[in-house]
């Protein structure tokens, strides 16, 4: 049926499971269908909202439209539309932000409520009834498996030479029956190639031809070549010390030109056949997977420029042997993480100066994107590096702070911290330790005698018996600097 007919089925008060990861296999035909659904309603004196359930971040054709008529009651588990987070931050908008492998497991316990309806895009259906799954998996499969009704996009963008590039696994069991995962090696398929549905269940078919949301990254500016360079050079050391195989251990990346520098300095490298375990593939995976230097990649989810784009699909057969897509309760699962041994990168706001990260906030209340997969990755890898700028808004923001705004990787999950000013190894550092180094290596040089400065009177006055000097704050300062950023648009005073 059209996307028309197919939205109709849509209703308010539904919570709606959408695919899509990272503007990776979202349905492209449908949410702008249902939009228009929503804003008539509306208009018309009805009140039309629903929940929206999806794998991450999806595009502006499913966030931005249903966001744009004030259709979405609440949304999660990430995002990073402009408008869904505007709404957001001005109340509109309800956003529950869940750990990427949690979303699931809390939807099979019912944690979250009934899903009423899932909207997936596969990239064709087999005679026999299996799906074939499209760019992403996401949260897919317990989608179809738990919602009422479900509604099909058949995406014939995507080209039926995807199939067997995926490895769905139907094992996953509620508690008290759970066994453990067997994924022993990236590379290592446990399930099926394709996605189960119940015939009876679906209630739409759409058919689009509809691509996804490739977005160019920029080049690397210096800033994010310099994180890189302490990056390498810190794995080149820990080789030589013999904390690291020569072959490293599995890498995991999240979005971005930074991390796209990191591995592009790998593959520029004298490393051969590394190893990915992560939840979106990239440019530079591509390249070092074309290069040699990585030998194979697992994820959830491509997350690709226009350009690399075109290279997948010009070399399709060359890269289906080389990555497997997987549920992203698999990609991000925390045991199979501490297992494998990951080494895990990933991007933040602020880190304050003992070592608590701050990747979902900015000024402490307003929220940027989501915590997405970085806290699976954080508390479970062998290594959890974070990095970012010293400073944003032209030097007006220090990004190391007294303390941090907000929390959501506590100092016990992070064991490196690196800007473009150099990088601080945090492990089996005590507080007071990792304060010092934190001010030495990553601040930037405008901000470090101000950092300094506080750290020492938080030391005096807890000599002085005002507080102790395990982790010593001046309470009333603390959050100044923000404070200060919000009332004259600079964190340092004059």
């Amino acid at each position: 049926m059209s996307a028309e007919q197919a939205a109709a089925l849509i209703h308010h008060g539904d919570h709606v499971g959408m695919s899509g990861f990272t503007g990776s296999g979202y349905p492209k035909a449908v949410p702008p269908a249902l939009a228009r659904h929503i804003e008539a309603a509306n208009q018309g004196g009805q009140t039309f909202r629903i929940g929206v359930w999806t794998g991450a971040s999806t595009a502006p054709e499913l966030d931005g439209a249903l966001a744009k008529v004030g259709g979405i009651e609440m949304r999660l588990p990430y995002q990073s539309d402009p408008t869904c987070r505007a709404r957001i931050n001005a109340g509109e908008m309800e956003y529950v932000d869940i750990h990427l492998s949690h979303v699931a497991q809390f939807v099979w316990f019912g944690f979250l409520g009934k899903l009423n309806v899932a909207v997936v895009e596969v990239a064709g259906i087999r005679e026999d009834g299996r799906l074939i799954p499209a760019s992403s998996l996401g949260n897919n499969k317990t989608w179809l498996d738990l919602a009422d009704k479900v509604i099909l996009e058949v995406n014939s963008q995507h080209p039926l030479e995807l199939e067997g590039m995926h490895d769905i696994y139907y094992g996953t069991a509620l508690p008290p029956n759970r066994r453990p995962i067997p994924v022993l090696h990236p590379s290592s398929r446990i399930g099926e190639r394709y996605l189960h549905v119940d015939p009876d269940k679906v209630v739409a078919v759409v058919e689009t031809h509809l691509p996804d949301r490739h977005t160019a990254f920029t080049p690397p500016d210096e800033a994010s070549n310099r994180i890189a360079g302490h990056i390498l050079e810190f794995l080149e050391h820990e080789i030589r010390i013999g904390r690291l195989p020569p072959s490293l251990l599995p890498l995991q990346s999240g979005v971005g030109n930074t991390t796209n520098a990191v591995l592009a300095g790998l593959d520029r490298g004298k490393y051969r056949n590394l190893t990915a375990y992560t939840e979106v593939l990239q440019d530079g995976m591509l390249e070092m997977l074309r290069s040699g230097t990585l030998a194979f990649a697992s994820a959830t989810a491509l997350s690709l420029s226009p350009g690399g784009y075109r290279e997948f699909i010009e070399h399709l057969d060359f890269y289906r042997q080389r990555i497997v897509l997987r549920p992203q309760e698999i990609s991000n699962h925390p045991e199979v993480i501490r297992r494998l041994g990951i080494i895990s990168m990933n991007g933040m706001i602020e880190a304050d100066i003992y070592g608590n990260v701050n990747s979902t906030h900015v000024m402490g209340t307003r929220i940027m994107n989501g915590i997405g997969g970085s806290g699976d990755f954080a508390r479970n890898a062998y290594l959890s590096i974070f990095m970012t700028a010293s400073t944003a808004k032209d030097g007006a923001i220090s990004c190391i702070v007294p303390m941090a705004s907000h929390v959501d990787h506590t100092e016990h999950d992070v064991q490196v911290i690196v800007t473009e000013q150099g990088l601080a190894d945090l492990r089996g550092l005590a507080p007071r330790q990792r304060s010092k180094l934190l001010i030495e290596r990553c601040a930037h040089p405008a901000y470090r005698d101000a950092l300094t400065d506080y750290v020492e009177r938080a030391q005096a006055s807890g000599r002085a018996g005002r507080g102790g000097l395990h982790t010593p704050h001046l309470l009333q300062e603390a959050l100044a600097w923000h404070q200060r950023y919000e009332d004259t648009g600079r964190m340092l005073p004059g």
